[in-house]
């Protein structure tokens, strides 16, 4: 049901401010209306037309976002096509790309692996593998909390060679301190990467081996 700011709406065919040349005087009959009172009427109606359709938006976007509230979790199973994936106690979002063989990587292990970063908007930052030529640069690191970003660690925990893992990793979890890996030696990509330190972290991450 309309609003009720909405039901009464002005006829828009109607001058809209009737002029002095509009109103009828005592003993005479309507005068045909004038050009210029046309013109009033027709820019009310289209601003009233406006009005009704940005309403009209707002209205159908609360019901979207009110549809979307209520419907059950279990739902979303019946899309083919929606991510799933599964948020951990750290905070980090993480999604198994391809499963990988072997044993799983396990803490404390030192393991070696690709990744790219992106900024949560998906903005290039890093990357072991060169975008053009496709020569990688595989990082080795233990699977510590001393050594490795602790978000990384927790995304590449349970990893199997040949594995690939995307995620989101929170700036809680992710580079608190200059001194975590990994990070480029080039100073370039290191002061883009810091300089995004305090925000949500996208890395794609594939294991290459367990050592």
């Amino acid at each position: 049901m309309a609003p009720a700011s909405l039901t009464r709406l002005t006829n828009p065919l109607p001058c809209a401010s009737p002029s002095p040349r509009c109103r009828r005087r005592p003993g005479r009959s309507p005068p045909a209306r004038s050009a210029a009172c046309g013109v009033v009427s027709r820019r009310r109606a289209v601003s009233e037309m406006a009005i009704l359709s940005g309403a009209a938006a707002a209205a159908a976007s609360c019901c979207v976002d009110l549809f979307f509230a209520h419907m059950p979790a279990r739902a979303a199973t019946l899309e083919p096509d929606v991510i799933r994936y599964r948020k951990l106690d750290s905070g980090v979002k993480l999604e198994d790309v391809v499963d990988g063989e072997g044993p799983e990587a396990r803490e404390g292990d030192v393991v070696q692996f690709n990744y790219v970063c992106r900024r949560a908007n998906g903005y290039f930052v890093h990357s072991t593998v060169d975008q053009f030529s496709g020569e990688s640069k595989p990082v080795t690191l233990a699977l510590d909390g001393k050594e490795m970003i602790r978000g990384l660690k927790d995304v590449i925990v349970g990893m199997k060679t040949g594995g690939k893992r995307r995620a989101l990793i929170p700036p809680q979890v992710s580079y608190t301190d200059e001194s975590l890996q990994p990070i480029p030696e080039e100073f370039g990509p290191r002061r883009s990467l810091l300089s995004h330190a305090k925000e949500p972290l996208v890395f794609e991450v594939q294991l290459l081996k367990v050592l």
